[in-house]
């Protein structure tokens, strides 16, 4: 039993490894309010791309989508976040759960399917940001334009993440105000004309429900809630501020959702084919006039540079962690001398971004949510046995549940993990095996690296914390 203890003891030592090296490196932190809006950026940034749930299934299933599905995924995936990345505050996030979990090989596992599934949906923001665009500059539908506006929009908002993760939040958070300003408008404008009777609309008759589409909207405007964990190295005092920032975040995103939806959806006639990506535009034109069209266009824009931020420097700090913690060469832990940033990280995150921009948007967001489904499954298994293996180990938050109550927590979004695993393409299911199967080649490459190199103490340690 002394044993245990103390090999425990030994192993939250080891774990603090990857902090202790950030911390040295970048003396500036994150405060919680940047960092509130950098988790509402990873979520959300405003009802953009909601308009898909109307289009699939109508305004009664659309409301009631964003209204239940905080309680059965987003709280649940917040509170194992706000656990674990108090318990281990580095950078790496849910990497570093799965290692201390179940090992080595799952933590790289972990890290494949997450980073995967974050660079595929930066790749859906270029697009999305295009696709609201072109209602202004219609040349930017098609063809070479189309294409030479999403390189040259993932190119800037890229650089714009080397200038600093400190700058990048308050930038987040001067784009967060703008961008919902519009949506406020649209709400106050659209009172006079509210029609209450049709926020229980099924739908138009004779247009078919897409309950795939339907979910994996839904899946993907609400998921990513663990995202910010892999910022926890940058972050100050975590342990205090992360709770915080996550419930202030969560509150944040869900009106962000709802106002909007239940203004649009009861102030105009319900057209739903023309429900798809950018509608809000003509609902705002519809209800106010020409100029809020500009204005939520614009604030489209705006959301989606703080949704290419957020999401860009998640994958970064991933990857130092995974660097720190001896998954990946230790280039990717080089910070710039101007900015201290990552640059290896963002350069590979960027690069990968645009070689999948080529996906239409709807397969961009199946192959997210499948490989982030993947990652959300042995992120549960991670937590629970986390409570199990470490019942004593200090958790400044800790889920007010004891083990059978967690599992069944974990147990209903996990039900609807499988189910959009389930309803995946063909082609979504066969990039998620390659992915998967190089991963796994890639871990063994490295430990075969690892291996024939001659061991020092600090090889020994990343071992350990292995």
């Amino acid at each position: 039993m002394l044993e245990d203890s103390a090999q425990d003891s030994l192993l939250d030592q080891e774990e603090t490894l990857p902090t202790t090296t950030t911390a040295i490196h970048n003396p500036k932190k994150l405060s919680i309010i940047p960092l509130i809006f950098l988790i509402y950026f990873e979520v959300s940034g405003g009802a953009y791309g909601e308009e898909a749930a109307v289009g699939a299934a109508g305004p009664l299933w659309a409301i009631l989508g964003f209204l239940i599905f905080p309680f059965i995924w987003s709280i649940p995936e917040a509170l194992v976040t706000a656990e674990l990345a108090t318990a281990f505050p580095g950078n790496g996030g849910y990497v570093i759960w799965a290692h201390r979990a179940f090992g080595p090989f799952w933590g790289s596992l972990m890290g494949s399917w997450k980073f995967l599934s974050g660079v595929i949906n930066l790749a859906s923001y270029p697009v999305l940001c295009v696709d609201y665009i072109k209602l202004v500059f219609p040349l930017l539908s098609s063809g070479l334009p189309r294409y030479a506006a999403i390189l040259f929009s993932t190119l800037f908002l890229s650089f714009l993440n080397y200038t600093g993760l400190v700058i990048v939040g308050y930038t987040a958070v001067c784009l967060g105000v703008i961008s919902l300003i519009p949506f406020l408008l649209l709400a106050l404008f659209s009172i006079p004309m509210i029609d209450p009777s049709r926020w229980i609309s099924l739908g138009n008759q004779g247009v078919e429900k897409n309950w795939s589409l339907f979910f994996n909207t839904l899946f993907w405007n609400l998921n990513f809630w663990d995202n910010a964990s892999t910022l926890a190295g940058e972050v100050e005092q975590p342990q205090k501020t992360f709770p915080k920032a996550l419930f202030s975040a969560g509150l944040l995103t869900c009106l962000a959702y709802l106002v909007p939806l239940l203004a649009a959806t009861g102030a105009t006639p319900l057209n739903q084919q023309a429900w798809v990506e950018g509608y809000f535009a003509d609902v705002a034109q519809i209800i106010a006039g020409k100029w809020l069209k500009v204005f939520l266009e614009i604030g489209a824009v705006l959301s989606i540079i703080g949704l290419y931020e957020a999401q860009l420097s998640s994958c970064v700090y991933q990857l130092l962690g995974m660097a720190e913690l001896g998954f990946l060469p230790q280039c990717f832990s080089v910070r710039s001398k101007w900015f201290n940033t990552p640059w290896v990280g963002i350069l590979v995150s960027t690069s990968i971004t645009i070689g999948v921009s080529f996906m239409n948007f709807t397969t961009l967001i199946s192959s997210v949510n499948f490989l982030y489904s993947l990652g959300m499954l042995l992120e549960f298994a991670s937590f629970l046995w986390l409570r199990r293996k470490l019942p004593t180990m200090k958790r400044p938050f800790k889920v007010p549940m004891k083990l059978p109550g967690l599992v069944v927590m974990c147990l209903i979004p996990s039900g609807f993990l499988v189910y959009i695993m389930s309803v995946a393409t063909g082609t979504v299911f066969s990039v998620s095996c390659l992915v998967t199967l190089v991963t796994v080649v890639w871990y063994f490459v490295m430990r075969f690296c690892k291996s024939k190199r001659p061991t020092n103490v600090e090889d020994e340690g990343l071992e350990q914390v292995g």
